[in-house]
């Protein structure tokens, strides 16, 4: 009986030490730098790809961002600074300059990595780095 109790209390020990390293409390504010972009050709064969850019998001912890580029496109070009507006509980973002959708843009940040979806036929998606 003794045997039991002592497998039972360390496999509940070792349980509760169980992290989910997926998940990180990393914050969403901050300045955040283009690092790779994914266009997938229509066949699910697409991979994000490196690009040479100075790109980058920031977002404020009164819920606005800003970008010295186009929040509304993929592109790597720091010559048209955008801002917007931010929802971090529906990851989320929207933009005045963002003619293609009102509906908002999704995020996906995972620790110090950022993934924005744009509205294309087949994905295409920027990954930005935390700075």
């Amino acid at each position: 009986m003794k045997k039991i109790f002592f497998t039972l209390l360390v496999v509940g020990m070792l349980s509760a030490c169980n992290k989910d390293d997926n998940k990180s409390n990393t914050s969403i504010v901050g300045n955040w730098k283009l690092i790779e972009v994914l266009e997938d050709p229509g066949d699910g064969s697409g991979t994000f790809m490196s690009v040479d850019s100075e790109k980058t998001i920031t977002f404020n912890s009164d819920g606005t961002l800003t970008s010295n580029g186009d929040l509304c496109d993929m592109t790597t070009s720091t010559l048209n600074p955008t801002s917007g507006t931010y929802d971090a509980t529906n990851a989320t973002f929207t933009s005045d300059a963002c003619v293609q959708t009102t509906l908002g843009y999704n995020y996906v940040q995972n620790g110090t990595v950022l993934i924005i979806n744009y509205p294309c036929f087949e994905p295409c998606q920027a990954k930005y780095q935390k700075q």
